[in-house]
């Protein structure tokens, strides 16, 4: 198991990650014709409040007590998770 240091610098890692692909998605939808740019817009509106979403986990867990943050984690992994498929899917689409 992680310690809560280990956990958080995997998270900020994440989101870094996932800043860098919806900042490549969003350069590719400004390039394609416009009737097709609001379907890449509306994903990455998506994309972008799951961010956040897990961003405001992230402080929760950093304002968190050691052992408290444990209960926290079951429920950041499944943002992670859904996260990871909704940029999967997103980046399938975009091709």
């Amino acid at each position: 198991m992680k310690s809560k240091e280990e956990f958080i610098i995997m998270l900020h890692a994440k989101i870094d990650e996932w800043n860098g692909e919806i900042d490549r998605l969003s350069a590719k939808a400004a390039q394609v014709e416009a009737e097709s740019r609001q379907e890449y817009y509306a994903q990455l509106a998506e994309l972008k409040s799951k961010r956040a979403q897990l961003e405001e986990k992230l402080e929760k867990v950093q304002r968190s007590g050691e052992d408290a943050w444990k209960d926290l984690r079951s429920g950041i992994e499944l943002t992670l998770d859904t996260m990871a498929d909704t940029l999967k899917s997103a980046a399938s689409r975009f091709k």
